[in-house]
């Protein structure tokens, strides 16, 4: 069985019912056809208009003239007067102003569809949605519903086109009731749930159900497939092309509901069927108006797993682009809808902002970035930008990597060709490459860097640096040089800018001794040395171990932290005690490593006593205010309890605690390594 329902205006007149024709009698070839029709275009209106008129009758008139106009172009000879006979029969009863006059609409216009078609040869069976459709206490009762349908349909076993009037029904006290406005399409819904049909189609004058009104915003496109779910919402918040509650039968059964355009038969339109979006995507805007409050609800509708956060943080910005100021703030229902509420007279340009920000292509300002260091952070770079194919929609921004290279003489070649405006990026572990970046601003050339070693400099040429991007208008970021992706430095940043400043900080920032700290167990895992050479084996530390163990990186990340604090920090002002005693850093590495082995005992006692107090050891540098304003830097091992962050760190974890004038400190916390991460890092600075 296949049920095709075609609304108002694919049955407006006599050309657009032959439209509707060709396609039933098209479905006609393949399968039995339930026809169900709503009325022609503005006839419901005009019935309403007729039963509070006190003197109906010249309007009675020409909507019966409307309704004879099509019977003369369709019909001929007998048939005409006929359909002219039967059509006039129907308008006797309209003139006795019926109760529920409204109903009247669908009995013409699916009288004159069945008539047409029987005089086409056709085998159609006019059938009687009064007699099919029952409510009780205002809602559809299915159960009656489905089992008069079936009984009606099985009644014509030879009948292959039935036609039915939609939006019209019987209550429990026996009296004609409607659907509710667009209740034809809840009306087909029934008869295809009802008889498990094969196919539903829902045929009116747009192209499918559209990612917002297209009559608002132009570049309105339609949706190829979408949820029950997410079509249901849709309708609720707004969306005319489809009447919510014809969603529900449709979807107990599992049948799909295709929304097609009558006056463009070949466009698919919109499949609405049961589907489970792998990643969250973007289906449509619609509003609801609140005539009473001369308000406006705006929603954004989602389907699958969306980011709430990011979502809300688009919508406000493209309202504040659009000069928009909502009524509240942007609440998110069911996890992939967003509402916000609005004055009426600026809902269609806030229907426009949203669309714009989440449908629409908009010109992408490209960014020229070259990128020194084709390891593992540069490697991950690469293949982030190509995946997306360098387009990043919501920064407004293409990210176009001209060159990636690993050659000593890189910077060099971007100095000589690269335009202004251009995006060098440091991914090396150079020590020398910082040497380039003041000719590089000169040039306009703006720089992004993980490389910490580009920052752990002396404080003249740190400063320098930072001075010589502000004169040129270029951009100088490093955000990726502590704590891989996470937020540590902007976090300093903001806390040394306001009120009373940063007056600790308290970081376990050394990927390194992390891992090897947190990973050792004493005589329960690997000795110490095992692990350290495993370590150095997945190339976490140094050629030279024992640099990491002096406290060399997190002296570099230490002088970038206190830096952007606002604190001259050199390495000199720097107290450290490394984590080994200074016997472990005299010979050679085998040296090193056989005095490892032989003090695994008493590595293990060490153990063996933390375990005993409940404590843990942490290698954690620090930046304390003192009371006259001076700081004091320090990097050394520390024993922690069960109440510091830092107790509960593994791995690579990073733990940087921020003290400044609130009540309670900042703690930020999540991996300190990981290619990818940093290279999202990265990305982040660029489009910045």
């Amino acid at each position: 069985m296949i049920v095709l329902k075609f609304g108002g205006s694919s049955v407006a007149n006599a050309t657009a019912m032959s439209r509707v024709l060709d396609i039933v009698e098209q479905a006609a070839e393949k399968d039995r056809v339930i026809l169900v029709s709503s009325a022609i275009s503005g006839c419901t209106d005009a019935l309403i208009q007729i039963g509070k008129a006190e003197d109906p009758e010249q309007l009675i008139d020409a909507l019966e003239r409307k309704h004879l106009a099509i019977i003369n172009r369709l019909f001929t000879g007998k048939e005409r007067l006929d359909a002219v006979s039967d059509c006039r029969s129907t308008f006797s009863e309209v003139r006795c102003i019926p109760p529920v006059i409204e109903s009247f609409g669908e009995l013409l216009s699916t009288r004159i569809l069945s008539r047409k078609l029987s005089c086409e040869g056709f085998k159609a069976t006019w059938i009687d949605s009064r007699n099919m459709i029952f409510t009780s206490g205002g809602e559809v009762d299915t159960e009656k519903s489905y089992a008069a349908i079936v009984r009606t349909i099985y009644s014509y076993p030879e009948t292959r086109i039935f036609v039915a009037p939609g939006f019209i029904a019987r209550d429990e006290n026996e009296n004609v009731t409607t659907l509710g406005r667009g209740g034809s399409d809840y009306s087909a819904s029934l008869f295809a749930a009802a008889t498990d049909a094969d196919d539903l189609e829902i045929w009116t004058d747009v192209p499918g159900i559209m990612t917002t009104n297209p009559k608002v915003v132009s570049a309105a496109r339609t949706i190829p497939e979408i949820s029950y779910k997410a079509a249901f919402d849709m309708a609720s918040y707004g969306a005319k092309v489809l009447y919510a509650p014809a969603v529900a039968p449709a979807r107990e059964k599992g049948i799909a509901i295709n929304i097609r355009n009558t006056f463009d038969p070949s466009n698919p339109g919109t499949i609405i069927c049961a589907r489970n979006a792998a990643i969250g995507e973007w289906k449509g805007v619609a509003s609801l108006d609140d005539e009473q409050s001369g308000t406006t609800r705006v929603c954004l509708i989602g389907e699958g797993p969306v980011g709430a956060k990011a979502a809300v943080r688009r919508i406000e910005t493209a309202l504040r682009e659009a000069g928009i100021k909502p009524l509240g703030e942007v609440q998110c229902e069911d996890g992939t809808n967003f509402c916000i509420s609005v004055r009426s007279n600026v809902a269609r340009n806030t229907v426009a902002a949203v669309h714009r920000e989440f449908f629409e292509e908009r010109a992408l300002t490209t960014l020229d970035v070259y990128v020194a260091g084709h390891g593992a952070v540069g490697s991950a770079l690469k293949d982030i930008v190509d995946a997306c194919g360098g387009r990043f929609p919501s920064a407004g921004k293409r990210i176009n990597i001209k060159e990636i290279s690993s050659s000593h003489d890189f910077a060099d070649r971007v100095l000589e060709t690269a335009r202004s405006r251009s995006i060098f990026v440091d991914c090396t572990d150079s020590t020398e490459i910082w040497r380039k970046f003041i000719p590089m601003f000169n040039k306009g050339i703006s720089v992004v860097t993980s490389n910490r070693r580009s920052l752990a400099i002396p404080y003249v040429d740190y400063a320098a640096i930072k001075a010589a991007a502000a004169e040129n208008g270029c951009f100088f970021r490093y955000d990726t040089t502590v704590g891989n992706a996470l937020p540590i430095l902007q976090s300093i940043s903001d806390g040394a800018n306001c009120g009373d400043g940063v007056t600790l900080i308290e970081a376990v920032v050394s990927c390194t001794l992390n891992y090897i700290i947190t990973g050792y167990d004493g005589a329960r895992r690997e000795s110490f040395a095992t692990l350290l050479r495993k370590a150095q084996a997945d190339g976490l530390t140094e050629q030279d171990p024992r640099i990491d163990l002096g406290g060399r990186d997190a002296l570099r990340k230490l002088l970038i932290l206190s830096r952007e604090a606002g604190v001259p920090l050199e390495e000199k002002d720097v107290e450290i005690v490394p984590m080994l005693g200074p016997e472990y850093f005299k010979g050679s590495i085998e040296d090193f490593y056989r005095r490892l082995d032989e003090d695994e005992a008493k590595f293990v006692q060490r153990e063996d006593e933390l375990d005993a107090m409940g404590s843990r050891q942490r290698f954690v540098a620090s930046l304390r205010r003192r009371d006259d304003g001076t700081f004091k830097a320090e990097i050394k091992m520390r024993l922690v309890g069960i109440d510091s962050p830092f107790y509960w760190i593994s791995g690579t974890e990073n733990v940087t605690i921020i003290h400044s004038g609130e009540a309670y400190p900042l703690v930020i916390k999540g991996s300190g390594e990981g290619a990818r991460l940093a290279a999202s890092g990265i990305i982040r600075n660029i489009l910045q």
